[in-house]
């Protein structure tokens, strides 16, 4: 009778026999859990991209080339920048004329929270190349500086590294450099955008 009752126990306690079962799930589901919550560190937006914010509206653009640290003068264009997905990637279109001829260029912006840098990529009416760059601020939050490469059809020249940067002159000012890198270690900047905020 002892006997019996013993071997009845494990049933009355709760019947561990089908433990085996139910524990693989409760681990898949806690495993599931602590999947998203490390991807969520990465898929959610933070300060970074609330930063494209301040670029958000539309501005005047004057565009200055520069030959040996020679200036020509300024042309007029006109620059929108809106969130294409909110709170994470930007984009931005402008319209204006340089070397005399009119164009426009396209920009998409955002911030790969994986690679922790900013990213971005141009497309112009100029040529039928898409440029990346990427890049981090500077620690006073003042600038914004990008690496990339290009190709100069008019060289022949494959993957040449340029420099972008954002510098950000108040709310309602900023100013965009484009530096040829291969130049040398001055008179880099070959192209600069400045924008002012439009009133209203």
């Amino acid at each position: 009778m002892k006997t019996l009752l013993l071997l009845a126990l494990p049933l009355v306690a709760g019947a561990p026999f089908l433990a085996p079962t139910a524990a693989p799930q409760e681990a898949e589901m806690t495993e599931m859990a602590e999947m998203m919550k490390r991807a969520a560190r990465y898929t959610t937006p933070g300060p970074e991209h609330a930063l494209l914010e301040r670029f958000v509206g539309d501005w005047d653009v004057e565009a200055v080339m520069l030959m040996g640290g020679q200036a020509t003068p300024a042309t007029q264009g006109t620059a929108t920048f809106a969130w294409k997905v909110p709170n994470r990637w930007l984009e931005s279109e402008w319209s204006g004329t340089l070397m005399g001829m009119p164009g426009q260029s396209f920009q998409t912006m955002g911030y790969d929270k994986l690679k922790q840098s900013y990213v971005w990529n141009h497309i112009t009416t100029y040529d039928t190349a898409m440029n990346h760059a990427e890049g981090d601020l500077t620690p006073d939050g003042k600038a914004l500086i990008l690496y990339g490469t290009l190709d100069e059809y008019l060289t022949g020249e494959h993957d040449k590294l340029v420099k972008y940067v954002y510098r950000f002159l108040s709310d309602d000012s900023f100013v965009l450099e484009v530096h040829d890198l291969a130049i040398g270690e001055t008179n880099t900047k070959v192209l600069e955008f400045r924008y002012a905020r439009k009133e209203g």
